[in-house]
């Protein structure tokens, strides 16, 4: 992911979240280095994944797959590209936090394998000042084929 691929990662952030990351937020991410990769087939943007290393750790911040594309196992390719980048950098877990109204993508990540560790209560922002809870997941990349 590059600056100029923001104006089209941006533009799926906001169809497919109530409370899509900023340009700011992904500019930020690009700017500290993150691991940032957009997922393109010919010259359509499909989805995009941006994760943070820590200490034999990798932590999953965002990850987006096209609404129209959804449900393609585009999620799943991502999700194997950042296992295989995660275990190059010597990470051994994978972490996440995920809406807990967003059945989709708990479902897509229990059948890759992660395990619902923890809440964080009133983690997401939501609707008229309200919050939300975030389910904590995390995968053993020691375990993973």
């Amino acid at each position: 992911m590059q600056e100029s691929d923001l104006e089209a990662v941006i533009a799926i952030e906001q169809v497919a979240y109530s409370h899509p990351w900023t340009r700011g937020n992904f500019r930020d991410a690009l700017a500290s280095g993150y691991w940032a990769q957009c997922l393109r087939v010919q010259d359509e943007l499909l989805g995009h994944v941006v994760a943070m290393e820590g200490v034999e750790e990798t932590h999953l911040l965002n990850i987006t797959v096209a609404p129209a594309r959804q449900g393609q196992g585009w999620a799943h390719m991502m999700l194997d590209a950042l296992c295989l980048w995660s275990r190059r950098q010597g990470a051994q877990w994978l972490w996440l936090e995920v809406r807990e109204s967003n059945q989709r993508a708990l479902h897509v990540y229990e059948r890759y394998g992660f395990r619902r560790v923890g809440l964080r209560k009133d983690y997401y922002p939501a609707d008229r000042q309200q919050r939300e809870h975030a389910v904590v997941m995390s995968l053993n990349l020691k375990l993973q084929p």
